[in-house]
């Protein structure tokens, strides 16, 4: 089950949902909490759920949106020990997370920026809170040498960003450069002759997303923008700057989260492992898959697309507690319901559950 919308509104608990939560633990029936939040630690913020909801929770239940980067620094071609640009979060506290995962050699826009502050002339009102955090650059930035100029590997969205316009441009300044060194131009870029019209063809970095809401339910009583905001004002830009589709022109991306194919994946594997901790040994395999959502373009929309390779059928289940309050959704529930209390009551009746009192 998602987390903002269904389980919390902003910091406070949706009433019912502890509730709730207790019970499906009681009766020893597995969940766990698909999130295309993130921005702290899974320890971190698994902890601050289980203070908020007052139960026991651990991060074996539990996946935000960037769970899955972790995934990039293992193996032999991973980014681990790469240069990564980690964007987006509180201070530097993605960063943490990335190194958490494996990741060796990341930095951020704040380091890029406090090294080179006239790389976007603007962000001087953010100059204390980037001090509070910024490293050292592993390299400089020297275009007239290329080998010893700052070369950046791979672009990772963790969470929302709190600078935009600076974020944005240090990111076009990557996807335009020339193998993912700042401070050069690619000579592809705007080759006819070439796939992309020759952008993004000149080894640059590819650029990672881990949430593609556009909106989220937050304290205010009106959705709010989320990184999927981020994102679309980033293309916008791109296709300002490139031509965009009309001149045959993408920006070669990809997007994880809800409601994306990989983070269904690879809830559904966590959701295995999980029942199988609650039940050892020969248990049947796993039948249905209920997803209560707040949001029809994620939750909804990610249920109802998602092939299971254990082919489990997965439920999608609506509520109105979160983004989504009343009228037709973008995408069909199997059922709508007002809060997660009555959405697992009818989970349960629906799965013949012994009991639903």
């Amino acid at each position: 089950m998602h987390i903002d919308g269904v389980l919390l509104r902003s910091a406070s608990p949706i009433p019912g949902a502890s509730k709730t939560l207790s019970f499906l633990q009681q009766q020893k029936i597995p969940f766990i909490l698909l999130t295309n939040g993130g921005g702290k630690s899974e320890n971190e913020r698994i902890k601050e759920l289980s203070e908020k909801l007052e139960i026991p929770l651990d991060t074996s239940m539990f996946v935000q949106s960037h769970t899955p980067f972790a995934q990039l620094a293992q193996g032999k071609d991973s980014f681990a020990e790469k240069c990564i640009l980690v964007v987006g979060g509180d201070g530097g506290k993605c960063r943490d997370v990335a190194e958490s995962y494996g990741f060796k050699n990341v930095i951020t826009p704040g380091d890029i920026y406090a090294a080179y502050p006239d790389i976007w002339p603007f962000s001087s009102n953010f100059n204390s809170y980037y001090k509070e955090f910024a490293r050292p650059l592993p390299q400089p930035i020297r275009p007239e040498l290329l080998s010893e100029s700052l070369k950046v590997d791979a672009i990772f969205v963790f969470n929302d960003p709190r600078d935009w316009a600076l974020d944005t441009q240090v990111i076009l300044d990557i996807l335009l450069s020339r193998k993912g060194i700042l401070g050069t131009q690619s000579p592809k870029n705007g080759d006819d002759a070439l796939p992309n019209r020759g952008f993004q063809q000149d080894g640059q970095p590819p650029i990672y997303f881990s949430n593609p809401d556009l909106l989220w339910a937050a304290k205010y009583h009106i959705a709010r923008l989320g990184q999927g905001g981020f994102r679309e004002a980033l293309e916008g830009v791109w296709k300002a700057l490139t031509g965009g589709s009309t001149a045959g022109v993408e920006l070669v991306k990809k997007v994880i989260g809800k409601p994306f194919r990989e983070t269904y994946n690879f809830a559904e594997e966590r959701l295995v492992d999980h029942r199988q901790a609650i039940y050892p040994g020969d248990f049947p395999p796993l039948r249905k898959v209920y997803m209560i959502g707040d949001n029809p373009e994620s939750d909804i929309r990610g249920a109802n697309t998602y092939y299971s390779p254990h082919q489990t059928e997965w439920i999608s289940i609506l509520v109105r507690s979160g983004v989504y309050q009343q009228g037709r959704p973008s995408w069909t529930p199997k059922s709508i319901q007002q809060d997660v209390t009555e959405a697992v009551k009818w989970a349960l009746k629906d799965s013949n559950w012994k009991s639903i009192d």
